[in-house]
């Protein structure tokens, strides 16, 4: 129930049966002298003072209450953050904690809107650029209107999702992965290429010196630039020097990189 709030002036025009009968309807009542005026304004007007104060303090709670709601509503639905993981320059792969939400892949068939969203291997959004491809997954991952990434059958370890990518690479060259490296299709060893702690590495030919690698796309197109024409080896850097440009194959440059300020640093120690 609702009352007019009265305030001290107002009270003071009326005279003490009217008092009694607001004091009455509030349910207020005084414990000073009660033949006096002033004991029910003042009293009814300590009454509407404390009543201001407790409707205050519940609209307070009340809110804080509310506040609480809402927060742990958003704390309940708020997706976990989106990890992106770069399998190629044009192959890139979203997941939420370990598992995968949706793909971003290349298609060089189309004429204008090459980049495509992926779930489930199914086509969901075309753009020309993978900025809106990343904007579309992200916008609709948020709001729960990307489709879901139907369960694997067996989850994959991240060790079988590194040689699945490896794998993958290597055949768009026709390349053989044996247990002791990756080979061409002639048998002749190329070298190595994995992912440690998210980096990838390429080790060329039997160099056995590990290369840091952007992806792993880079690091198989790399194997695909060795020279594997058959030559007799040099005994040390200095019959490299003697060799034809044409000869030299990524493997002798790279020697002759690695040579170049040793063989300075003795020129210097000679003069």
């Amino acid at each position: 129930m609702t009352h007019v709030r009265y305030t001290q002036q107002a009270l003071s025009r009326y005279n003490l049966p009217r008092l009694k009968r607001i004091a009455a309807e509030l349910g207020v009542t005084p414990t000073a002298d009660k033949r006096a005026a002033d004991t029910w304004i003042n009293a009814i007007i300590t009454h509407q003072s404390t009543q201001t104060h407790k409707v205050t303090d519940n609209q307070a709670l009340a809110q804080a209450e509310l506040d609480h709601f809402i927060a742990d509503q958003a704390q309940a639905i708020a997706p976990e953050p989106l990890t992106i993981v770069e399998i190629s320059f044009d192959h890139h792969e979203y997941y939420a904690d370990d598992k995968l939400v949706a793909s971003i892949t290349y298609d060089d068939n189309h004429l204008t809107q090459r980049w495509v969203v992926v779930v489930n291997n199914k086509e969901v959004f075309r753009a020309n650029t993978p900025m809106r491809c990343d904007r579309f997954i992200c916008t609709h991952y948020k709001d729960g209107s990307l489709p879901v990434q139907e369960k694997e059958a067996t989850p994959p370890t991240t060790e079988n999702r590194i040689m699945a990518h490896i794998f993958n690479e290597c055949q768009n060259y026709g390349f053989e992965i044996l247990n002791d490296g990756i080979y061409n299709n002639n048998g002749v060893k190329l070298g190595q290429v994995g992912c440690t702690d998210g980096n990838w590495w390429v080790i060329l030919g039997c160099s056995g010196q590990q290369q840091y690698s952007n992806s792993v796309y880079d690091a198989v197109r790399s194997l695909s630039m060795v020279d594997t024409l058959p030559h007799a080896e040099p005994t040390n850097c200095e019959e490299l020097l003697d060799r034809p440009f044409e000869m030299l194959t990524a493997l002798d440059w790279e020697l002759l990189r690695e040579y170049a300020p040793v063989a300075e640093s003795r020129e210097l120690v000679a003069a």
